[in-house]
């Protein structure tokens, strides 16, 4: 009897601490979300061809980012300087996938609205213009 009493209490403390676990993680997962969304997170998206194994861009900055499921696209969002805000809309395929990095060391050293945005030059075809005389 004493036996099962002892393990009740166990498996009651072990509940508790396992319960609190998962809140506290859903609570540091939302807290991160909001910050970021508020554009006090310094993040580096980094968009790569599967297939190539080659970075298509990369863009680093204060910004909030929405996978859109439906239209199968990233929404990024940036505030610019006068208070408006810009919209990116970057398209995936079976082929492109995506990683977003928060990188919060140095973060104080950003300015707020300022972001970069970086092309692999690589990817880009070459393209020649004739104009007709």
């Amino acid at each position: 009897m004493r036996k099962n009493i002892i393990g009740m209490i166990v498996l009651l403390i072990v509940s508790v601490f396992g319960l609190t676990a998962c809140s506290q993680a859903s609570r540091v997962e939302s807290n991160l979300t909001k910050e970021a969304d508020n554009f006090n997170v310094v993040r580096q998206l980094t968009v790569i061809n599967c297939l190539q194994g080659d970075v298509l861009f990369q863009m680093t900055g204060k910004m909030a980012i929405t996978a859109d499921i439906e239209d199968n696209q990233l929404e990024i969002i940036v505030e610019n300087e006068d208070g408006n805000y810009t919209k990116h809309f970057v398209g995936l395929s079976d082929n492109v996938t995506y990683i977003v990095e928060d990188l919060n060391l140095g973060a104080n050293d950003v300015e707020k609205y300022k972001y970069t945005l970086n092309f692999n030059p690589e990817m880009w075809f070459p393209v020649e213009v004739e104009t007709i005389d």
